[in-house]
């Protein structure tokens, strides 16, 4: 048992290392020109594929000697009588889709190599594309939510850093600064959930949440709607449903195979994935269900309308996806939870395939955009709607891009006009370059109250010195400094005649005699 313990913590450990490795690599200076991409693609190739064997070596245990669920390797965090463990969940649905993850991940690691041959960021994206492949292993493994939500960040981050994968287009670090800030609000639902459900249930273990809703005494429903509020907003964000999947489009801003594994394949069946690990709480709140139900499937009918209009490879890709993962979400709101876990495994499978050939379609396709089927361009109305992707974008600018720039000015207001005067802040120049001379000495004054103080400290201060002190060397301290000097000169003229240093030996003597 301790060498199973061992193997899980190593399976979400090793690509973890592997950027550690790659980063020493870049920092030895060897990682330069041609000759220095094959062994940063043979470390991630590497640690992918101790992962994938590793996972098959869990899925032959489990085949001929029983899964062994719940596993908890030690104590992470403890405060009184709340623990939070170091616990993984090796089931069927786990398993299965944690060694599916390795798989794609290894290839498209091994896609990657040629693809993104002679590009300027070639390490930095195998090193973001192990901190993703550790991030979902995590994601899928952990037994409990808190490290869920570990494995949920370093997905997240990973994914964030790839979208902007080439920062000095301003669309592409625009669309992932789009893409993080959609999915911070995810996240802040997922840590609701695992509050809730440590103040209220005490747990935050998958299998702590499964008996609490097993118990008829203690279940509470309205506990169970509030804690799941939390964790299916962090879901449905994740896998861009429907009012949320404005994101989802700007995302494949990254380079082709970190699109299929991100958006296509792996991380947007995530939300689907922590449904599937909520079904136990889900069964007894069919409320809960019949919203996700509808959220599933207008996703579906949005990604199916809009993805009719699209006429590049990859924004096809993604609508479809979109409409597949929204009927998952359906599926899981009618209770058809094993049909759901089956549609995400194949699907993954199938549109992991579909982005990596994407590059090619162009070449195997002869026509060069489909056509736009005759009942959708015969109405007139559906087909613009569909077109502007029915207006989500524009919402989510009016909704969430305006506030949070007009808050952000209003702060800026706030910061120049109040704060800057209360610590003694010098004004902030919005012109740029000082245009007067009387504007440099602007920087040197002081400003507000604490300015004010040592502005007038430094008059006072100086008044003193130009006045007693300096004053051409006329002033009444610079004379009483002279008349003493001269009085020492006296002194120490007398002190070097001979007889006053023996006068001073025989009154030195007579004391001690």
């Amino acid at each position: 048992m301790n060498a199973l313990f061992a193997l899980v913590m190593l399976l979400p450990l090793l690509p973890l290392l592997a950027a550690g490795g790659i980063t020493a690599y870049i920092l030895s200076g060897q990682a330069q020109g041609d000759a220095g991409e094959p062994p940063t693609a043979r470390l991630a190739e590497g640690a992918a594929w101790l992962t994938l064997l590793g996972l098959l070596g869990l899925d032959l245990l489990a085949l001929f000697a029983g899964v062994p669920g719940h596993v908890a390797i030690g104590t992470w965090f403890a405060s009184g009588g709340f623990t939070i463990p170091i616990s993984f969940v090796l089931d069927g649905l786990s398993l299965g889709y944690a060694t599916l993850v390795a798989l794609i991940g290894l290839v498209s690691l091994r896609f990657s190599r040629h693809y993104l041959h002679r590009e300027p960021g070639f390490h930095r994206y195998y090193i973001l594309m192990c901190v993703f492949l550790a991030g979902m292993l995590l994601i899928v493994l952990s037994g409990n939510a808190v490290l869920t939500f570990v494995g949920w960040e370093f997905a997240g981050i990973s994914s964030f850093l790839l979208i902007g994968y080439a920062y000095d287009r301003p669309v592409a670090t625009g669309n992932a600064l789009w893409a993080f800030i959609t999915n911070r609000i995810g996240d802040a639902g997922f840590i609701l959930g695992i509050s809730l459900a440590a103040w209220w249930l005490g747990t935050v273990e998958w299998t702590g949440l499964a008996n609490w809703a097993a118990s008829g005494s203690a279940f509470d429903k309205i506990t169970a709607r509030l804690v799941l509020f939390g964790f299916l907003l962090a879901a449905v964000i994740k896998s861009a449903q429907w009012p949320f999947t404005v994101w989802i489009s700007r995302a494949l801003e990254g380079p082709t195979p970190s699109s299929a594994i991100f958006y296509g394949a792996v991380m947007i069946h995530a939300g689907v994935y922590l449904v599937l690990r909520l079904e136990p709480v889900l069964l007894h709140t069919p409320g809960v269900m019949l919203a996700l139900a509808v959220v599933g499937a207008l996703t579906a009918l949005y990604g199916w309308l809009v993805g009719l209009v699209q006429t590049d490879v990859k924004s096809s890709l993604i609508f479809a996806t979109t409409t597949q993962v929204g009927l998952m979400f359906l599926a899981c709101g009618l209770g058809w939870f094993q049909v759901a876990a089956w549609h995400m495994a194949l699907h993954t499978i199938w549109r992991a395939y579909q982005f990596l050939l994407a590059p090619s379609y162009m070449y195997l396709v002869n026509e060069k955009a489909r056509r736009v089927p005759a009942w959708l361009a015969g109405r007139q109305w559906l087909y613009t709607a569909a077109l502007q992707r029915f207006w989500l974008d524009q919402l989510a600018v009016s909704m969430l891009i305006r506030p949070t720039r007009a808050v952000a000015r209003d702060m800026r207001d706030f910061d120049d006009n109040v704060l800057a005067h209360l610590v003694g802040m010098p004004a902030r120049r919005r012109a740029g370059a000082f245009s007067a001379g009387d504007d440099r000495d602007v920087v040197i004054r002081g400003h507000g109250l604490a300015g004010a103080v040592l502005v007038w400290v430094a008059e006072r201060l100086h008044r003193f010195e130009s006045r007693l002190v300096m004053r051409q060397g006329t002033g009444p301290l610079v004379r009483a400094m002279r008349r003493a000097g001269e009085y020492l000169l006296v002194l120490e003229a007398l002190l070097e005649r001979p007889r006053y240093p023996i006068l001073l030996v025989v009154a030195t003597l007579v004391i001690i005699l």
